[in-house]
């Protein structure tokens, strides 16, 4: 595919220079004399780069640039200009521009310049277009990116799942490793072959090197015939290690000679099998204390942490929260035919005010626990049982208490509030949308502290 250029510049001469020299060069040229023509010009088609002139009559080069990327965020600038100093060389590098060339141009240089630039572009283009296809396939899962560490998180994993180097993902257990781990499989060019998982902690030591590596009939006792490994049935696709910190060292050391060679043998077996696997590894321990104990291979480590993923509990991503809720009751409406219409303040209050030991997966079953058992249009935080010592002095008038007094309903909003958020009163008083004095002021009113 030809790289379309828009090349704006004021001056005649040089418009032509540059312009015919890239079209020799194979490029897509399009040339216009002012920043209007160029918007003009640029209306309904797509450039990967430009080059514009820094001072012309009307818009500046860099004003045009910041028009542009409002359609074209990836576009790539080449700033020329006949006033070649630091300052606008770094006022061009503030707005984005890729480069920066004084006149005259050195057609060379410039060609040499394009070049990495149509690179850099394709390379964001790419990204761009990985993170909707994971974004539109994981629609359906539990992965919600609305808080910015889970957006850099989806822009790593869009960018990771093309290659095959094997990753490490750590973080908190119920976090979400094993969709990352599925969301590197299908993004990359192994998506259609076999997506194998095995959790290492949930099998036996003495089963565990059977499942991984496979075994020949008499290997071991009950083994009445050969058994295919994991490793072979995941040839050509990934291998997902759940809870690798638990296996067991008289593996890892086999476990390593895979990773660096591709080949191994079966239990009780002597012919030697190759096989093209990717390797996902997952963990919720902290592996670095795991060798100071001499529990985990040193050199195992460095081979899985060829690339680390951390995913951060929920309690550090509340921006989640709600939308992972939202997206649980869409989900558990269709598969029980019900029609909840999502959950009262009061609830969303005690939601994002909880800690989440459990991080997503206990959010994800309370939600579909509330939903199974829930009668009524809205789930209330009567539907979400929150285990004792969280949010266990949380005072909530009865839902039925129609004769209740407004002092009474504030009261008992503001305690939950509270309580919701752990006292802290700044972060109370702007749920309730009121000033911290103001807080205090009705906290005095009706005699409200905090309960041991």
């Amino acid at each position: 595919m030809k790289l379309r250029v828009l090349v704006v510049d004021d001056e005649s001469a040089q418009r032509k220079l540059v312009g015919g020299f890239l079209k020799k060069q194979g490029y897509a040229v399009t040339t216009a004399a002012s920043a209007e023509d160029a918007e003009k010009a640029s209306a309904g088609k797509f450039f990967e780069i430009a080059v514009l002139d820094m001072r012309m009559p009307g818009k500046s080069g860099l004003e045009l640039l910041s028009e542009l990327r409002k359609t074209n965020p990836e576009i790539q600038a080449v700033i020329v200009t006949a006033f070649g100093t630091l300052e606008t060389a770094v006022e061009a590098m503030k707005v984005g521009a890729f480069d920066f060339l004084t006149k005259p141009v050195d057609l060379n240089h410039l060609l040499a310049i394009l070049g990495k630039a149509g690179e850099k572009h394709l390379l964001l283009a790419e990204n761009s277009y990985l993170r909707e296809k994971l974004e539109e396939e994981y629609q359906d899962a539990d992965i919600v990116a609305e808080s910015p560490a889970m957006k850099e998180i989806f822009s790593t994993v869009a960018r990771v799942a093309q290659s095959d180097s094997t990753v490490l993902v750590r973080g908190e257990s119920g976090t979400g490793k094993e969709l990352i781990a599925r969301a590197l499989h299908r993004g990359g060019p192994r998506t259609k072959k076999n997506f194998i998982p095995i959790n290492c902690a949930a099998v036996p030591e003495t089963l565990l090197e059977a499942e991984l590596f496979g075994a020949e009939r008499g290997a071991y006792t009950g083994a009445v015939s050969r058994r295919v490994g994991r490793f072979e049935l995941a040839d050509g696709g990934s291998l997902f290690l759940d809870e690798i910190g638990d296996m067991p060292q008289s593996i890892q050391a086999k476990l390593l000679r895979v990773l660096e060679s591709g080949a191994f043998e079966r239990l009780g077996g002597n012919d030697t099998i190759e096989t093209d696997v990717r390797v996902i590894a997952a963990t919720h321990q902290d592996l670095e204390n795991s060798i100071a104990e001499g529990t985990f291979r040193r050199d195992l480590f460095y081979r899985l942490n060829v690339i680390q993923i951390v995913l951060p509990p929920l309690r550090d991503r509340p921006d989640d929260i709600l939308p992972l809720v939202t997206r649980t009751i869409a989900k558990q409406n269709n598969k029980l035919n019900k029609k909840i219409t999502g959950i009262t303040p009061a609830a969303k209050d005690v939601l994002l005010g909880y800690s989440w030991p459990g991080n997503v997966r206990e959010l994800l079953n309370l939600v579909e626990r509330a939903c199974v058992l829930s009668r009524g249009d809205a789930l209330d935080i009567d539907d979400f049982p929150i285990p004792a010592g969280q949010v266990s002095t949380v005072v909530i008038a009865p839902a039925a208490d129609t004769d209740a007094t407004l002092k009474a309903v504030e009261r008992n909003h503001i305690i939950r509030v509270l309580e919701a958020h752990d006292w802290q009163l700044q972060q109370a008083a702007e749920v309730l949308g009121i000033h911290r004095n103001t807080l205090r002021q009705k906290m005095k009113e009706y005699e409200l502290a905090r309960r041991e």
